[in-house]
């Protein structure tokens, strides 16, 4: 039970007991909408970045020369809320995207813990990885879709989306429901996948080596500053270990997906057309927004959750 309890304070997918999804469900949704509202600008550089296909090797200019260059040139173009231009998107699926997540972690769980009502490190693993398999197909995908076109029609002389809804119905009337939010699904669920995979592993390993070397029990909270270095670690583990699957994501879900066929082929173009480096393009801004990212809702939602249990308590 103890250790049940633990993961549910610690894990950003074990959010919740099986008694008490909706409280991990709340608690998440409000950490995601902080924690997106505060980040936001890194994942719009990223993803401009991303979508900046000009190779030395074509002999092509870059419109942005990194992470400085991109942010002047935005703030110059659009003004400072050009840096926050889809965030209505994010903001929007952050529920049911924890919804999803939380769900499908604690579905999971119950057929994968041992007799002792504990996951071990390759169950953990396989339990975030579903997770978050789950979440590309039912939030992720149509959200990052999305996203990603709203922030390469800023890209565009004359934008053609006015608004969340306008660009909304604009994408589903001229690509369709399915094709217009769900381009990139198999990339999107390999990023995902191993998003949570990576991140559970490396978070739970350190809180648990934490209270071994510290002597404290396994149900023992873990200092919130503590809990922050852990998720900067987790966050920047996760960057390193799947920046080439969103690269390829960010291409499949732009308003120029339609010249791959499909993620294997976009993929090849990449290499083919912009070498090997192409696929961690976008590294820095992501490295700073995910790394905050795990670290913020990490932080957070431990508060949250204590403050629910004691007036919400499972049952």
């Amino acid at each position: 039970m103890s250790s049940t309890h633990h993961r549910r304070d610690v894990s950003a997918a074990a959010g919740a007991g099986t008694t008490g999804g909706l409280r991990g469900v709340i608690a998440g949704g409000i950490t995601g909408g902080i924690e997106i509202c505060i980040t936001f600008p890194t994942e719009f550089v990223k993803t401009q970045l991303q979508l900046d296909e000009g190779s030395s090797r074509r002999g092509e200019a870059r419109k942005y020369n990194g992470v400085i260059d991109c942010v002047k040139k935005t703030v110059k173009s659009r003004g400072v809320s050009g840096l926050y231009r889809g965030l209505s998107v994010l903001l929007y699926g952050s529920i049911p995207k924890s919804g999803v997540r939380f769900g499908a972690f604690e579905e999971l769980k119950k057929y994968a813990v041992d007799e002792r009502g504990q996951l071990n490190t390759k169950t953990r693993l396989l339990c975030g990885l579903g997770a978050g398999v789950a979440e590309a197909i039912f939030a992720v995908t149509p959200m990052e879709t999305v996203k990603v076109k709203f922030i390469h029609d800023q890209r565009l002389a004359k934008p053609n989306y006015h608004g969340f809804f306008h660009g909304v119905r604009h994408i589903i009337r001229t690509e369709g429901c399915i094709r217009g939010t769900y381009q990139g699904l198999t990339a999107t669920m390999l990023k995902q996948g191993s998003n949570q995979a990576i991140r559970f592993f490396v978070m739970e390993t350190l809180k648990e080596k934490y209270r071994h070397y510290t002597l404290k029990g396994p149900n023992d909270p873990v200092p919130i500053l503590i809990t922050g270095v852990f998720g900067l670690t987790a966050g920047a583990a996760s960057v390193f270990g799947n920046t080439p699957l969103d690269v390829v994501k960010t291409r499949m879900q732009s308003l120029e997906a339609s010249k791959y066929k499909n993620t294997f082929d976009c993929a090849v173009q990449i290499m083919r057309n912009e070498g090997p480096l192409a696929f961690y393009k976008g590294t820095v801004p992501r490295l700073g927004r995910v790394c905050a990212d795990v670290a913020i809702t990490f932080m957070i939602y431990d508060k949250f959750i204590e403050a629910f249990n004691r007036v919400w308590p499972n049952k």
